[in-house]
């Protein structure tokens, strides 16, 4: 299938172009404002080719098709009708989705992420640096000034970006916003880290009890003022005539600003910023490694929630203060713990197209992405999702043990090795990331993850061996109609939120939504499969249905917990005869969805299988006809 044919797909599982208001794309995903959620297809979309994962997030419903991929994608919906937006379009779109905490961090992210690529540059300078002094060479004294020209400006102007991006992301004007911020570190005011160090250098003491210094390196201040100082231009521009507006706003902002900052809003947020980086650092500095474990355990967590960039805001105090990053190391753990999940399930499927999804959705991991591992595999399957956060939190645990700190941020895993090529850890750093793939590899391919349809059809393959050997070959099928085998609501198959049953792959079926945990025989039949973890069977009628009764999706992770089976395999069973019960509020508990599948899996051997029941079904109820 072709871009066109897959962006054609696209729009038509969408909804079409009337249920979509804008698209657009960031690196990995298109981006899509949709009118009515309800109207997604988002089965089609999970298995179209090239697509490896889709969910909603901001108020977006966000389709992954990995870095490249996503521009020709976004250039053929685009040339077949869909209407664009930028992204900072769908972003004041998308802000009133979520609740006040969720929008606050999202605005930390749209702050800071701007940032973020110099503080990784200035990251990759130390390291370079740090490597050629680890090897023993002598730099010459200009270019070792030069160095830290390349070190250090970065941190040292740091509340000037800060202040920038805020005004820019509050609809203030960007050059007032950096001018603003500039003044806060100017060389008439003493150096933050100057004073900050004991020495003859000493805090300005304005009109004789407001002690002032510069705000080198500082965080929050520069950001607390930037959203004051945008919010005051702004109202300033709704009272300040328009022919006075140049001169006027610009002069007043900086100046009620100015003041503000230096004297009111630095002094009182420089205090709390202290606080929160001593917070931090106990955080990380918890004995036995516990910070690292913690932080490394929910991380990806907060990465599925959209709130993650909350860890901005304290990488980038921990390098303006400190010139470490710990945090860096642990969150490279959980996301190598992701990856090694992604990989797990790649190599133990024998599902091409999951194949081809796993192992580009993992790569992406590891160059630092993880929403492809995580939303197109791990989460789809839930157990790798969780049994990798176990690993990342040992990961992270021995992270904090060996005192790993990067000197940037943003860049982590294969690319964050240069944040540990010359700070004397690129060692312990590559250990931590071995033993975190490791353990995310070895607990998903073990625990996490198991070839549902193979299992099926390797015993429906041992099932016509033994038939071939002993010669119990059947009778050509026959029409008849197959009683409902569960109480509760009828599901259309395509509504199933399984794609291997929703596809039709493994047969024509129908599902129920159960009202009672009881799963009764749908005709007269043997019993041909009988999973032990009580979660499946699969009846052969007397006139030759093949019918696979799968109760829940993915329960087969439940490994029997809150299944009773009450057959075996080779037991004949009357229409209506129990065949086992299950607890719907065991199904739930674990995260899972409870509704049962009806499949004719030899539907091909059919003129017709055709279900015929909607609404409630109670016990004797017909729900499927097939015609031979």
């Amino acid at each position: 299938m072709n871009n066109q044919d897959i962006a054609k797909k696209v729009i038509e599982a969408l909804g079409g172009r009337e249920n979509v208001n804008s698209v657009a794309h960031c690196a990995t995903r298109l981006r899509v404002m949709v009118k009515d959620e309800g109207k997604i297809n988002k089965e089609v979309i999970e298995n179209l080719d090239k697509v490896q994962g889709a969910f909603f997030n901001s108020g977006q419903y966000q389709i992954i098709f990995g870095t490249g991929t996503v521009n020709k994608m976004y250039d053929e919906v685009v040339a077949l009708g869909l209407p664009t937006s930028s992204k900072e379009d769908m972003k004041a779109e998308a802000a009133k989705q979520g609740n006040w905490f969720q929008r606050a961090i999202r605005t930390f992210g749209d702050v800071f992420v701007p940032i973020i690529p110099v503080i990784v540059a200035t990251g990759l300078f130390m390291g370079l640096r740090g490597l050629l002094n680890a090897l023993g060479m002598t730099l010459p004294e200009d270019v070792t000034i030069y160095s830290q020209i390349l070190t250090d400006t970065a941190f040292i102007i740091l509340p000037g970006l800060v202040v920038w991006s805020t005004f820019r992301v509050f609809g203030g004007n960007p050059a007032v916003g950096i001018v603003l911020g500039m003044m806060l570190v100017s060389g008439s005011l003493p150096n933050a880290w100057a004073v900050a160090s004991g020495g003859e250098v000493t805090a300005m003491n304005f009109f004789g009890f407001i002690p002032v210094v510069g705000l080198q390196g500082s965080v929050l201040p520069a950001f607390i003022i930037g959203v004051v100082g945008a919010k005051f231009e702004k109202a300033l521009r709704k009272v300040v005539p328009d022919v006075l507006d140049l001169l006027v706003t610009p002069f007043v902002t900086l100046l009620v600003m100015s003041i503000l900052g230096l004297f009111v809003i630095g002094p009182v947020f420089h205090v709390v910023e202290n606080y929160i980086l001593l917070g931090t650092k106990a955080i990380l500095a918890l004995p036995f490694g516990l910070g690292g474990f913690v932080i490394g355990g929910v991380h990806q967590l907060i990465v599925v929630s959209g709130v993650h960039h909350i860890f901005n805001l304290l990488e980038v105090q921990l390098l303006a203060a400190d010139h470490a990053n710990p945090f860096n190391a642990i969150i490279t753990a959980a996301m190598t713990a992701q990856g090694a999940a992604t990989v797990a399930v790649g190599v133990k499927t024998k599902n091409p197209k999951l194949k081809t999804l796993a192992f580009p959705a993992a790569l992406s991991a590891f160059l630092g992405i993880t929403e492809p591992a995580i939303f197109g595999v791990n989460l789809r399957f839930r157990k790798p999702f969780f049994l990798s956060l176990i690993a990342g939190a040992i990961g992270g645990g021995l992270a904090s043990i060996l005192g790993l700190a990067g000197t940037g941020n943003g860049i982590t895993i294969i690319p964050g090795t240069m944040l540990y090529v010359g700070n004397g850890q690129l060692f312990q750093y590559l250990l931590m990331v071995a033993v975190s793939f490791v353990l995310g590899f070895a607990l998903t391919y073990m625990f996490g993850y198991e070839d549902e349809e193979e299992v099926v059809t390797e015993v429906a393959t041992e099932r016509l061996v033994q038939e071939e050997t002993t010669g119990n070959i059947p009778l050509a099928p026959q029409n008849e109609t197959i009683q409902t085998p569960i109480v509760g609501d009828v599901v259309a198959l395509e509504n199933v939120d399984d794609p291997v049953f929703s596809s039709g792959a493994m047969g024509q079926g129908i599902a129920v939504k159960p009202s009672q945990g009881v799963v009764y025989a749908p005709a007269d039949a043997e019993v041909s499969i009988a999973f032990a973890t009580g979660h499946a069977y699969g009846l052969k009628t007397a006139n030759g249905a093949e019918i696979l009764i799968h109760v829940g999706i993915d329960t087969v992770t439940m490994n029997g917990e809150g299944f009773e089976q009450k057959v075996a395999q080779g037991d004949k069973v009357k229409a209506g005869d129990v065949l086992g019960t299950f607890d719907s509020n065991k199904i739930a508990a674990a995260g899972l969805d409870d509704t049962t599948m009806v499949i004719v899996t030899n539907t091909a051997d059919y003129a017709s299988v055709t279900p015929v029941a909607s609404g409630s079904v109670v016990k004797g109820d017909a729900i499927i006809e097939v015609k031979a």
